[in-house]
């Protein structure tokens, strides 16, 4: 097993930061401003063969116990309690804190090592910026500065020295997926749902998720990454600079999984808004399992317009399984893990050249290509041309005079002989034309010759116009 190492500390004291530094990423949000962490944060770091697992948490201390506050405190609990070493973070610039204390006498009850971080020390005298926390009884403060690195690399040895030899890192060999959707239609209940505890903060709040958070699963045998983004609005009404951040990591989020499940609040309409992260999904090349949450407790004459407007909306999506749940109450969630296999299969399914330039032949014999300019397109055959989503690449004449709607007509033509579920298709054209039309013949003195007799030849043969 891999050692697990927790950050904590008050709000604003560089957790992030150093969370980046560890884990060698910028997985983790930071910004000049408190509060931006909430949920626990995983990411693994490695220095030489040692591998370890690194925490972030939310900061702690200075906050009430009700509300998300309080929620945030159970989390970064939940962190101390699965860490094997404690990295409690201070902030040298300044000085010790009444938040300081308490998060102190909290850690001392746990019996674990901790290591007291003394951050900011840039510009500072290291004497002076680490004696005042002394005081805290933690043992000898370690001064680094987060933000550069300084004193990272020492730290770190000092921990893994006190820990036993982990085994190899293991690589990842799960199903990505993303938990997509507009704030506050139940994606981090969702996750929750799924896991089968509070992993991850939920709240009655838009925009209470901000980072993104990768959480490993393992179901039925299989494995799966499950990565909670943060809900994506308006740009209008994108306002904090945390929030535009949240709104990058969600969109780098969907082009780095395999599988994005779009959550849609049944409650509400359909916005442009949803539409709008659909055709980025597809746009990603991302395979896709729609849910309409909170389905439960609704009429059934609201039920049955919810499925006209989602049918009439959706209609550029078909391809992918819809699912009507509640992530609340369970209702449903179990039905996804079947649609996310079945679209992660597709997504990644290929087909021999034989088989593929067959389809095509059939397809082309059940509706030819247009006429341009009396002449026929021509496609030839066709061969894979990648996978994640399933890419087709077809050889042909004029194949850049094809209509949208005969391009659609093959995708679906493609996907019904494959038996692709929820995932989209690409279909490349390559043109087959001559590629010497354009080169004027080098020819030498004896074939001019040659040329200029039979030109001379068919000018005397050609009949004269009658007037």
């Amino acid at each position: 097993m891999l050692p697990v190492i927790a950050i904590v500390g008050r709000p604003n004291v560089g957790k992030s930061t150093l969370f980046n530094k560890l884990t060698k990423t910028r997985d983790a949000l930071v910004a000049d401003e408190p509060g931006v962490t909430r949920d626990r944060q995983y990411g693994v770091g490695k220095l030489g063969d040692r591998a370890y697992i690194v925490i972030d948490t939310g900061g702690i201390g200075e906050h009430d116990d009700t509300g998300i506050d309080g929620l945030m405190l159970e989390q970064s609990q939940q962190a101390i309690e699965e860490a094997d070493v404690i990295l409690f973070l201070v902030d040298a610039k300044s000085g010790i804190t009444g938040a300081d204390e308490q998060i102190a006498n909290f850690i001392r009850t746990k019996n674990k090592p901790v290591h007291l971080l003394v951050n900011k020390i840039d510009g500072e005298s290291v004497d002076l910026a680490t004696a005042d926390f002394y005081a805290l009884s933690m043992g000898e403060p370690h001064p680094v500065a987060a933000s550069t690195g300084r004193g990272i690399s020492s730290l770190i040895l000092d921990v893994l020295s006190e820990l036993p030899d982990s085994d190899p890192l293991p690589e990842s060999q799960g199903t990505k997926l993303a938990i997509v959707g507009r704030p506050n239609v139940g994606k981090s209940t969702l996750i929750n749902r799924m896991l089968g505890e509070d992993r991850v903060i939920v709240y009655d709040m838009p925009g209470t998720t901000r980072d993104t958070i990768s959480i490993d699963l393992e179901r039925h045998g299989k494995e799966y990454t499950l990565v909670d983004t943060a809900g994506l609005r308006r740009r209008g009404k994108v306002i904090e600079t945390v929030e535009k951040f949240s709104a990058v990591k969600t969109l780098q989020a969907i082009n780095e999984v395999n599988v994005a499940i779009m959550v849609i609040d049944a409650v509400g309409e359909v916005s442009q808004h949803d539409l709008f992260l659909l055709s980025y999904i597809l746009d990603s090349g991302r395979a896709l399992v729609i849910a309409i949450n909170k389905w439960d407790n609704l009429p059934q004459e609201q039920k049955d317009s919810i499925k006209d407007e989602i049918q009439r909306k959706l209609k550029f999506v078909d391809f992918a399984k819809i699912h009507f749940i509640s992530a609340l109450h369970g209702t449903g969630v179990g039905d996804l893990f079947d649609s996310v296999d079945k679209a992660y299969e597709s997504a990644m399914a290929t087909a021999t050249t034989g088989q593929l330039s067959k389809w095509l032949e059939d397809a082309i014999t059940a509706h030819q290509p247009p006429m341009i300019r009396g002449r026929r397109i021509k496609l030839r055959y066709a061969h894979m041309g990648g996978h994640n989503p399933p890419m087709i690449i077809i050889h042909g004449n004029q194949v850049k005079e094809l209509a949208d709607s005969y391009v659609r007509y093959l995708k679906g033509h493609f996907r019904k002989c494959m038996k692709l579920v929820g995932t989209p298709i690409q279909i490349q054209f390559k043109s087959s034309d001559n590629p010497f039309k354009e080169t004027k013949p080098n020819l030498n003195l004896t074939q001019i010759r040659r040329k200029r007799k039979l030109m001379a030849h068919v000018k005397r043969k050609k009949p004269k116009r009658r007037h």
